[in-house]
């Protein structure tokens, strides 16, 4: 029972739009009316500044990493149950009950869930986003190539219990997806580049 309350307390931290909640807060604006229509800390830089961006990417973050850290807490750091809630605070990142399950690409969630169950590995993977951003500027093009080859560092770095592998394997899949229409836009040359400056 406590397995299946860390899902659900997984679910709807994921579901707390800190994006959304962040822009309405300094300019009174949606942002899913802006830029890409993302609650995510791109698009909040893109759309409102530099504070709200980072204030949403670490609050972001930091609901990933609390929802497995509860799971883990509730169950004897089971790996079913804590790989489980990685998963559910992602899905409640990009299809958020409180907003009409209209979300993010859940790559901060992400993060801050399997900095908790693999943190080597995760390390390894914002190195790999870092070199590919700086090389490309494309924060959609290091999101997944970064996704795409965590689960092989999942296994090479930490050869962990088939539960965290295969929640590896269905996160780095869930983010390459959430990023189809960026693929579009890198293909057509249409994709907007980082800057850091609004």
């Amino acid at each position: 029972m406590t397995g299946v309350l860390a899902v659900v307390i997984g679910y709807l931290l994921g579901a707390i739009p800190f994006g959304f909640l962040a822009v309405k807060l300094f300019s009174g604006k949606d942002v899913r009316e802006s830029g890409s229509g993302n609650i995510g800390a791109t698009n909040v830089l893109r759309t409102t500044g530099r504070l709200p961006a980072v204030i949403t990417l670490v609050l972001d973050i930091a609901k990933g990493f609390a929802a497995v850290w509860i799971a883990a807490t509730l169950n004897n750091s089971a790996p079913l149950w804590t790989s489980a809630a990685a998963l559910a605070v992602m899905a409640g990142h990009a299809y958020p009950v409180f907003l009409r399950f209209k979300g993010g690409r859940a790559v901060a969630s992400f993060i801050g869930a399997f900095l908790y169950l693999t943190p080597e590995a995760m390390l390894a993977a914002l190195a790999l986003f870092v070199l590919i951003v700086a090389g490309t500027r494309y924060i959609s093009a290091g999101s997944i190539i970064a996704a795409g080859t965590f689960p092989l560092a999942v296994w090479l770095i930490l050869h962990p219990p088939i539960e965290v592998v295969i929640a590896s394997i269905l996160a780095g899949a869930f983010i390459v997806i959430r990023h189809k229409d960026n693929l579009e836009r890198i293909h057509a040359g249409t994709e907007n580049v980082f800057r850091w400056n609004r």
